[in-house]
């Protein structure tokens, strides 16, 4: 069984980021997120342990929260 990695392991993450803005660069909204949700379905498949995947859909939703006031 495999675990959640969650501590970065690319070699150069602003090359990742930049990249993943550039395949969003003049789509509509739309077409953003639909190529959004082909990108997690691709990657979720690659996983391919669905334990992983619930461990990584909690921590994902866990950081939208908002953040207390009082931290």
């Amino acid at each position: 069984m495999s675990v959640l990695v969650t501590e970065s392991r690319l070699a150069d993450p602003d090359q990742t980021y930049r990249a993943l803005i550039e395949a969003h660069r003049g789509l509509p909204d739309e077409d953003s997120a639909a190529l959004n949700s082909r990108l997690v379905l691709i990657l979720a498949n690659h996983i391919g342990e669905h334990a992983v995947l619930q461990e990584a859909i909690a921590l994902a939703k866990q950081s939208m929260e908002p953040k207390d006031a009082s931290e």
